[in-house]
């Protein structure tokens, strides 16, 4: 497995593991996993918010993994996740 945690791209889509359904927040991103890197551990969830346009809504998470803060935006039409380095 590759380690490299560089973005080479401004988005990049992901897999997510997250906790749907906990105490006051909907959704919380636990991890994240790029194509043939290893999973990056969310650390802390800095803010989430939801962006809706027409019939669709993006779910935004800012979150810190490590010293790296990322953005993680769920595409509620499509169902796909992007990260990108912030």
């Amino acid at each position: 497995m590759k380690i490299n945690n560089n973005f080479n791209q401004k988005q990049e889509r992901v897999e997510v593991m997250a906790l749907f359904g906990y105490a006051m927040t909907p959704c919380q991103p636990l991890t994240f996993k790029r194509q043939d890197c290893e999973e990056i551990e969310v650390t802390e969830l800095l803010k989430s918010q939801v962006r809706f346009a027409g019939k669709s809504a993006k779910h935004i998470f800012d979150v810190l993994a490590g010293k790296q803060e990322y953005r993680l935006t769920f595409d509620s039409v499509d169902l796909s996740w992007v990260a990108e380095a912030i």
